[in-house]
C-alpha cells in the first residue's frame, strides 16, 4: 500500500515529522543536556537525545543531515531508528551509521582540508550497501552527473552572465513590467504521486509567499514572510531551518528576474543540457549565506527552464530541482503556469489555472502561527 503524501512543498516537513513524532514515548530516561547560553542557538546534543558523533553541529542541521543519509542510501528512517523510540541504539544499522559518519568526517578532514568531497553518496549511490566491484555491462555505463562548477574552465562561444540575465529579464517582460506586480494570487491543482488536490499560492513583493494545499486530511501550508519560514499540516508544525528559509526566500522573490543580481554577485556560465527538447545555457550563482543555484536558460528565448539549488548539511548537499513550463503572459509579465519540484524523497507538480495580480492579500497569511511545543528527536 502506497504511503500517503501531502504536497511536495512539505517533503521536508514529512521527514521532520517522521523523525520527531512520538520520539519521547518509550524513550529511556537520561540526564538533560546542558542548556546553551541565552544568545546562542542550541547544538544537536542540546536539543536531541543520544547524539554521539554529530555533536556540536547546529540543532537545525540534524534533520537535514538525516535526510541526506536516507537519500544517499535509498532508505527510510526505520532503517536505522526504532519507530517511536528513535533515540534507542537497538539496531545494528544505527551503530554502523555512526561508524560510517565518523569515517567520512575523518577522511575529509585528513585528505580534503575538511571540505565535503567524500559523502555517504560517494559509495552508496542510493543503495543501502555499496558495491565494491566494478559492474560488467554490455550496454552503456551510467555516469554520475557532473555537479561541480570548475571556475577555471573556459567555453568559447558562450554569452556572458550579464548577457544571459539581461535576455532573461527581457524575455519575461522587462524590469518595469515586473516591478509593477505587487501581489500575485495563483490557484490550481497540485499532483503528488498521481493524486491531485487544490492549491493556492499567495505572493507579495518583495519576498513573501504562502502556498496552501488542500488534501483530504487537512490543509498543508508552506510559508515565508521575508524573515522566517514555516510548514504546517494538521498533525505537525515545522519552523524552517536557516538553510530551508534561505531556499524559501528564493522561491518567494516576486521580482526574481530583477533582483537576481542583487541577491547573487558571483556568476559563471557553462554549456547547459537539453531540457524538454530545448537547448540551454547554464548560469551558476553563488553568494555567502544563500543556496548555490544552477539556472538553465533557454538559449533561444531566454526563459528560465530549470533551477537546481543545494542545501548544505554537515554530511553533504541536499539538492532540489524545479522545472518550469507552460509560460503565459499575465498583465505584461510572462510567468510559468506549471512547475515540477523534485527532491531525493519525491516530487510534485503544480498546474496553475487562474492568476490574479495586484489584488489585496490578507496580511494574516504571512503571520507565523504559534507552534506547539516540539518533542525531542533522534540521535546519531
Amino acid at each position: 500500500m502506497k504511503k500517503p503524501e501531502y504536497s511536495s512543498m512539505f517533503l521536508t516537513l514529512v521527514a521532520a515529522i517522521l523523525l520527531f513524532a512520538e520520539s519521547m514515548n518509550g524513550g529511556r530516561a537520561q540526564e538533560p543536556p546542558a542548556k546553551p547560553a541565552a544568545d546562542q542557538p542550541k547544538t544537536a546534543e542540546q536539543q536531541f537525545k543520544n547524539v554521539q558523533v554529530l555533536k556540536g553541529i547546529p540543532a537545525d542541521q540534524l534533520i537535514p543531515s538525516m535526510q541526506f543519509i536516507t537519500a544517499s542510501l535509498g532508505v527510510e528512517c526505520d532503517f536505522c531508528h526504532v519507530e517511536h523510540a528513535m533515540d534507542k541504539d537497538d539496531k545494528k544499522t544505527k551503530l554502523a551509521a555512526r561508524k560510517m559518519i565518523a569515517m567520512v568526517l575523518a577522511l575529509n578532514q585528513a585528505h580534503f582540508n575538511g571540505e565535503l568531497e567524500v559523502t555517504c553518496y560517494t559509495c552508496h549511490r542510493g543503495a543501502p550497501h555499496p558495491v565494491g566491484t566494478p559492474l560488467l555491462s554490455a550496454g552503456p555505463v551510467s555516469r554520475p552527473e557532473h555537479v561541480h562548477d570548475d571556475e577555471d574552465e573556459s567555453h568559447a562561444g558562450l554569452p556572458t552572465a550579464d548577457q544571459v540575465l539581461d535576455k532573461f529579464l527581457a524575455a519575461v517582460g522587462g524590469a518595469e513590467a515586473v516591478n509593477k506586480i505587487k501581489t500575485r494570487v495563483q490557484k490550481g491543482k497540485i499532483d503528488v504521486s498521481g493524486t491531485q488536490y487544490p492549491v493556492e499560492v499567495y505572493s507579495e513583493a518583495p519576498e513573501k509567499r504562502v502556498s496552501i494545499a488542500h488534501p483530504s486530511r487537512g490543509d498543508s501550508i508552506t510559508a515565508f514572510n521575508g524573515e522566517v519560514g514555516w510548514l504546517s499540516m494538521p498533525n505537525g508544525f515545522h519552523r524552517m531551518t536557516s538553510a530551508e528559509a534561505e531556499a524559501a526566500r528564493i522561491d518567494a522573490q516576486l521580482h526574481f528576474p530583477v533582483r537576481l543580481r542583487e541577491l547573487y554577485k558571483e556568476f559563471h556560465v557553462r554549456p547547459g543540457e537539453e531540457i524538454g527538447g530545448r537547448q540551454t545555457v547554464l548560469v551558476s550563482a553563488r553568494a555567502s549565506g544563500r543556496p548555490d543555484l544552477r539556472l538553465y536558460f533557454d538559449r533561444e528565448n531566454g526563459l528560465l527552464l530549470r533551477q537546481i539549488r543545494y542545501a548544505e548539511t554537515p554530511l553533504g548537499r541536499n539538492p532540489t530541482q524545479i522545472d518550469y513550463t507552460d509560460f503565459r503572459v499575465a498583465d505584461g509579465v510572462k510567468i510559468p503556469y506549471k512547475w515540477t519540484l523534485e527532491r531525493p524523497g519525491g516530487s510534485f507538480t503544480i498546474q496553475i489555472e487562474q492568476v490574479q495580480q495586484n489584488v489585496p492579500v490578507d496580511d494574516g497569511k504571512f503571520v507565523k502561527p504559534t507552534p506547539p511545543e516540539a518533542p525531542k528527536g533522534p540521535g546519531k
